[in-house]
């Protein structure tokens, strides 16, 4: 159940909430989830729009993005982490309509610590969501 900042210039993005949608998506296709209202409902996106003088690496160009990809810990793998940081990359570019700005996409992955992530008021462990996940997708399935 990632959240997803993407932080750019004004301007970058024309349709922001389809990037949202797109970005969360596809967390959740790497993330390997089933497709349920529990993660659907809780994978979200968001699109920060910088003033152009708020970015700017030490050479003092600010043509970049960040994409910071928060999920609980061990939940994406080195394969899992190198599809999503290619993905976002992407979708980041192709929302754009920027090829070149996959080279100036930065995404970084961090982990919240077990028991770090809070939904409703409650800092859920890796073992509550998956025991959540289970119950969802007993009820889903008609309990088979």
């Amino acid at each position: 159940m990632p959240m997803i900042d993407v932080y750019a210039t004004e301007g970058t993005f024309k349709d922001k909430h389809t990037l949202a949608q797109d970005l969360a998506k596809a967390v959740m296709r790497w993330e390997a989830v089933p497709d349920l209202a529990l993660f659907r409902d809780n994978t979200a996106a968001f699109i920060h729009d910088l003033p152009a003088d708020a970015i700017s690496n030490a050479a003092g160009a600010g043509n970049y993005v960040r994409v910071q990809v928060l999920t609980p810990v061990n939940v994406l793998d080195r394969t899992k982490q190198l599809g999503v940081v290619n993905e976002l990359t992407e979708i980041v570019a192709a929302a754009a309509g920027e090829p070149g700005l996959s080279d100036r996409t930065w995404v970084l992955i961090a982990e919240s610590p077990e028991g770090g992530w809070g939904i409703a008021g409650h800092a859920y462990t890796n073992a509550e969501i998956a025991d959540a996940a289970r119950r969802a997708l007993g009820a889903a399935t008609g309990g088979r």
